[in-house]
């Protein structure tokens, strides 16, 4: 697959010219043609911190989401990729077009190719230490794959998965390579899961830096992955392990609690045109495991708001409102119908969370009818964010199962809109049989005085992204989604 290894060149350019910060002159230029340049354990574990592991450009999820509208004349103004996104477009590039959501994933998993293939050949250190090294670097492929199965592939199914096209499965960094078949979901899904296995009991015990892949950060993520093919049983020990710990972080891990950082003198004000003073990524506590992407819907365009029906899903002692506006950036005339733009974060956090921790055990334990502990978990996080007299579950939802999850979907919905995780949710809630009705399938385009302009459908062969044109050309016989 030519192309999709074509992906690898910026990065590789990058780490061949600058190298890994500490490398002398005449070490980068013995190293032979294609070979990576690291040498010692230090310098392999300096490429997994590597800035360009950090950022993304995979922002694609957030104008999926049903959570919001889109407001004229700024949609119409709005970049063709960005309005072919908001009306869940068959084609969203132009046929000699890179993807975005192609574009960094694929250069970090042939970084940590490198280092999961040639750490163990270290030229210093214990086997200990290179294993845990390595482990990092396949638990953070792990997070890549995970990324891509969820633009590319059908939601999980234990019925369908085993048939739907995923994902190829790269384990080598070869940029000679051409021959490449999309394995199945199922086959990508039990490669994300080997992968946290085998790499978990190796990492790091101890948070110490949010660009390393900690034991922490691997439990949940794997906790993630197993909600998401709905083994609830199978996530929850691990959703458990990983907020417990939490605890044995030397840096800060945890929940703003926003009553403090928004109060007098809070460390979140004052709230300016682009938003509260926010943590950046590296001293960001809630990071267990940073990875971002500059949201542009947070930031300065006007385009994207969020719809009547999530806005009506805050109460007015919710603290997360300190995020949006009801005008334009540089604009003086409300949004209609009481719909409000986000105002930050600038830098949307879409590694491994501690809100996401939280959210998805509170979620875990309710469906498997540990209502208690769900509204124990879910209350704890609510007092972080609004004031604790507002925080509890309502009691006519509290003992209900259906409902009590419901009112936890809507929590991830009021933690997380216009940042893109609620696309993701989308996808797995698509195939649930109890909660897929929570599953929004409407875009509306709004004048300015509040008339519909616009309204568009979600098919459910648009909860998977087809595959770009340029790498089906370079690519013949490989078979591209509906």
């Amino acid at each position: 697959m030519k192309s999709i290894l074509q992906y690898t060149r910026p990065l590789l350019i990058v780490l061949l010219i600058t190298g890994i910060g500490a490398c002398k002159k005449d070490f980068l230029e013995v190293q032979p043609k294609g070979k990576l340049i690291a040498k010692a354990i230090a310098d392999y574990q300096r490429l997994l911190t590597n800035l360009d592991l950090v950022n993304s450009t995979t922002d694609a999820q957030v104008a999926m989401g049903d959570e919001i509208a889109a407001v004229d004349p700024y949609f119409s103004g709005a970049p063709v990729r960005t309005q072919r996104l908001f009306r869940w477009d068959d084609i969203i590039y132009e046929p000699a077009e890179n993807a975005n959501e192609l574009a960094v994933p694929l250069s970090n998993i042939y970084l940590y190719n490198k280092v999961i293939n040639e750490v163990m050949e270290a030229a210093d250190g214990t086997e200990q230490a290179k294993r845990s090294i390595q482990s990092q670097a396949m638990a953070c492929r792990a997070w890549s794959y995970f990324l891509l199965i969820n633009y590319y592939g059908k939601p999980y199914t234990a019925s369908g998965s085993p048939a739907d096209p995923g994902f190829p499965i790269i384990t080598k960094a070869d940029v000679t390579e051409k021959k490449f078949a999309r394995a199945t979901v199922k086959e990508v899904y039990d490669f994300i899961v080997n992968e946290l296995v085998t790499a978990i009991p190796n990492l790091p015990t101890q948070i110490t830096h949010r660009f390393i892949m900690s034991k922490a950060a691997a439990e949940g993520l794997l906790g993630k992955v197993y909600m998401f093919m709905g083994k609830f049983n199978e996530a929850l020990p691990f959703l458990n392990a990983a907020i417990a710990d939490l605890g044995s972080s030397s840096i800060p891990v945890g929940l703003y609690d926003y009553n403090t950082t928004f109060g007098t003198g809070g460390s979140f004000l004052p709230i300016g045109m682009f938003g509260p003073v926010y943590p950046t990524t590296p001293n960001n506590q809630e990071n267990v495991y940073s990875k971002q992407y500059i949201d542009n819907w947070t930031f300065t365009n006007n385009e994207f708001v969020i719809n009547p029906q999530m806005a009506a899903l805050y109460a007015a002692s919710d603290l997360r409102l300190n995020f949006y506006s009801n005008k334009p950036f540089f604009g003086s005339i409300p949004y209609p119908g009481g719909m409000l733009r986000r105002i930050g974060p600038i830098a949307a956090q879409i590694g491994v969370t501690v809100p996401d921790l939280y959210l998805l055990n509170a979620e875990c334990k309710a469906r498997l009818s540990d209502l208690p502990g769900a509204k124990t978990m879910v209350e704890n996080f609510r007092e972080k964010r609004m004031k604790p007299a507002d925080a509890p579950v309502p009691s006519s939802i509290a003992g209900n199962q259906t409902a009590l999850v419901k009112f936890i979907l809507e929590e991830r919905l009021r933690e997380y809109a216009v940042i893109g995780f609620r696309w993701f949710d989308m996808r797995r809630l698509s195939v649930d049989p109890v909660y897929n009705t929570t599953v929004g399938n409407t875009h509306i385009v709004y004048k300015q005085t509040g008339e519909i302009s616009a309204s568009y459908t979600l098919k459910p062969e648009r909860l998977v992204l087809r595959l770009p044109q340029m790498l089906m050309d370079q690519n013949p016989g490989m078979q591209n989604n509906p």
